[in-house]
């Protein structure tokens, strides 16, 4: 699937509190993509809060792997130096 979203989309960033961490919301349409980049040159971890998005599942756009569920806690993720992860947020039905 193409992504317009990252040309026609609207954005809105999200506030870790690892300021080593940008990450960032695309949405066009029903094409919803949560980019989180680690600015970092060590390992970082980051909690966001993604409760708008609650029962929905992350799958990573390189690798098509599908990341646990969001809920209403904040959402952990981990990170190499200079790791990202690019995830289409997708609905259950959708699966």
């Amino acid at each position: 699937k193409e992504h317009s979203v990252f040309g026609l989309g609207s954005f809105e960033a999200l506030h870790p509190d690892n300021s080593a961490i940008f990450a960032y919301i695309r949405r066009h349409n029903d094409d919803i993509v949560l980019c989180v980049n680690n600015l970092s040159a060590r390992a970082q971890a980051a909690e966001l809060d993604l409760s708008a998005y609650n029962g929905m599942h992350p799958v990573e756009l390189m690798g098509k792997e599908r990341f646990p569920r969001v809920g209403e806690l904040p959402y952990l993720l981990t990170f190499g130096p200079h790791d990202f992860y690019w995830f289409q947020l997708v609905d259950e039905e959708s699966q």
